[in-house]
């Protein structure tokens, strides 16, 4: 096959293409800056040096199409939904079963961990299933001789896996899908490629579970800064409870074995020595001493309350905060109690928990709102956010920064409905997957799951920019003839290689990309250039598309190549080289997996 320098404008492209890539790896220079930078002097270049094709002059604004991209508003909304369900905390739910499970079986509930964040990640954005499973792995390794280093990295990776296997599972699935469709090729439809991806995605789970363990450090810097302050709190219990009329040892059961009773406040003078086999009742008060989310988690689990108002029944479960309050010298609360200034009535905040030089407080016999403050005590405080902000700017009281949105689990149901209905209607091919994506995050909103200021939060500025720049560039490439040539370039190299070479070399050229660059940039790239090699050797363009979503996706070997993977690397103390000794295996695995399957079913 003869080949010719490429003209001058998809040199040009190719140069800008490579210069992009270059500064993708650049740690210093933010992604999104990198991309607008480059989607600017693609604009910029076209304008001043303009390109004539076939069908007319290339317009620079064009480039700036990518905005509105049916790929981008589905990413986006997916973001949105998926957010949707960590704010009602719908996944919350799974969390607890499987803490529990891991104290049961430790060795299946690890795999069944690894099922269980594969699984979910095929409908749901990785990253909040990673952010849900970090802190229950690290809880359970701190029970367990602190092997969290053995249990962090396969978890985060068997999401990777999981969102291999259906084109909303990623970002770059989608963009793999969307960018081809423009092409002309079929549109691959949700769980098209499923059953490859799960035959890979199985095989690298087993890999995960007894494997990746004995290639990873046991003991590694599990976070020891900065602790969440504790705080001493009481749990009321009720008629209604799960408590009432079952033993402590249940009830530590209950929570996973992390329940630490301090002692049973029974009456006004009668104090129960906190026995496994101490018959709880209605109108005791568990005195505990933990991190406000335990201490939230436990009024849940055991359907006790941290407050006498009954679970906070007299507040609106929609916008609820946790925040904390320290009193100072100038604080009103110095030597008082909270029902001597009458603190919840006035200001319409709950008073949960009192945080005393991280030490439980002693002698506690009456409410929380009885005990005598002192300087320095912090107050966890729960009510609306408008309630909170109004307590910052009344300026008699130091409210510290660090305010936590509550999960307003009441419309958990609601939101995993939504998300079902999503993936549902987009599976059955009733709407496309950006249009049931629009509508289940206006759902969202409409049923009060999120509020505006939460789609703010959910969408990510670097997300955005990376894909419009990736299609403007893969655009760019199409339109100068810049990926043609790169595909007679590789044919050309290739020549005289049976179709599963050339198929799994396209597959390992995406996954050294993918762990240099962003694997969105590495897809939307790849795409246009697949179809050309697979025109040029007169095979189905779809095994070819199909190659270049794979490969972008093994996301292994190099902690900056995925988002997911610098959450592990932090909570984990991980190093550069762990990343490389369990995930450079991991790739070839799946390199090896993947041709062989896309050869055998599309018969190349």
């Amino acid at each position: 096959m003869g080949m010719t320098l490429p003209e001058p404008h998809a040199a040009g492209v190719m140069l800008l293409t490579g210069f992009a890539l270059f500064l993708f790896t650049r740690e210093k220079i933010a992604l999104e800056t990198s991309s607008l930078a480059v989607l600017t002097l693609l604009a910029i270049g076209f304008q001043l040096f303009p390109y004539e094709t076939p069908f007319g002059l290339v317009k620079p604004l064009d480039f700036f199409t990518g905005f509105g991209h049916q790929a981008l508003v589905a990413v986006s909304a997916l973001m949105v939904a998926g957010h949707g369900l960590v704010r009602t905390g719908a996944l919350e739910r799974v969390g607890r079963l499987l803490s529990v499970a891991w104290v049961r079986a430790p060795n299946l509930s690890f795999l069944l961990t690894l099922l269980v964040a594969a699984s979910l990640s095929a409908v749901i954005n990785n990253t909040p299933i990673v952010v849900l499973l970090l802190p229950i792995l690290v809880s359970v390794s701190l029970r367990s001789d602190g092997a969290a280093g053995k249990m962090l990295m396969p978890m985060g990776f068997a999401t990777l896996l999981g969102g291999t296997s259906t084109t909303i599972g990623t970002s770059t699935n989608l963009l793999v899908v969307s960018v081809a469709a423009d092409l002309g090729i079929r549109e691959i439809q949700m769980f098209d490629f499923f059953v490859p991806a799960a035959i890979a995605g199985l095989s690298g789970i087993l890999y995960l579970w007894l494997i990746a363990p004995r290639l990873l450090p046991k003991s590694i810097g599990i976070i020891d800064e900065n602790q969440p302050k504790l705080f001493s709190g009481q749990l009321h219990v009720t008629y209604l409870s799960f408590a009432h009329g079952r033993s402590l040892s249940e009830l530590i059961a209950k929570t996973s074995n992390r329940l630490k009773v301090d002692c049973i406040i029974r009456t006004q003078d009668t104090r129960i020595v906190p026995l496994p086999d101490v018959t709880v009742m209605a109108g005791d008060r568990l005195v505990v001493h933990d991190t406000p989310q335990n201490l939230k988690e436990f009024e849940d689990v055991l359907g006790t309350s941290l407050t006498t108002s009954g679970n906070g029944d007299d507040f609106e479960d929609q916008g609820q905060q946790l925040a904390e309050v320290i009193v100072n010298r100038e604080s009103p609360l110095r030597t008082r109690s909270l029902s001597e200034v009458g603190f919840a009535e006035k200001y319409k905040l709950i008073i949960l928990a009192i945080h005393r030089g991280g030490q439980p407080i002693q002698n506690m016999r009456g409410s929380i709102a009885d005990i005598r403050l002192r300087v320095g005590d912090v107050l966890l405080v729960q009510g609306q956010r408008a309630d909170v902000s109004e307590l910052k700017r009344s300026g008699l009281f130091l409210v510290l920064d660090n305010t936590t949105d509550l999960p307003h689990s009441a419309k958990a149901p609601v939101a995993l409905a939504i998300m079902t209905g999503i993936v549902l209607v987009s599976a059955l091919g009733l709407f496309p997957i950006a249009l049931s994506a629009v509508a289940g995050a206006l759902m969202m909103i409409l049923t009060r799951c999120l509020e505006w200021r939460d789609v703010g939060r959910a969408i990510s500025a670097q997300v955005v920019m990376v894909i419009v720049t990736s299609l403007a560039l893969g655009s760019a490439l199409l339109q100068t003839g810049g990926s043609e040539f790169i595909a007679t370039v590789f044919v050309s190299l290739t020549s005289d290689a049976p179709p599963f070479a050339v198929v799994s070399a396209l597959i390992f050229l995406m996954a050294m990309l993918t762990n240099v660059v962003s694997n969105n940039a590495a897809a939307v790239i790849g795409t246009p250039v697949a179809i050309s090699i697979a025109n040029a050797l007169g095979h189905n363009p779809e095994a070819f598309v199909l190659a270049v979503l794979f490969g972008a996706n093994l996301s292994f070997v190099t902690p900056m190549s995925y988002q997911t993977n610098l959450l592990v690397m932090s909570a984990g103390g991980y190093s550069f080289r762990d990343f490389v000794r369990v995930g450079l295996p991991l790739a070839i695995l799946m390199w090896i997996i993947y041709s062989v399957l896309l050869t055998a079913i599309y018969g190349l």
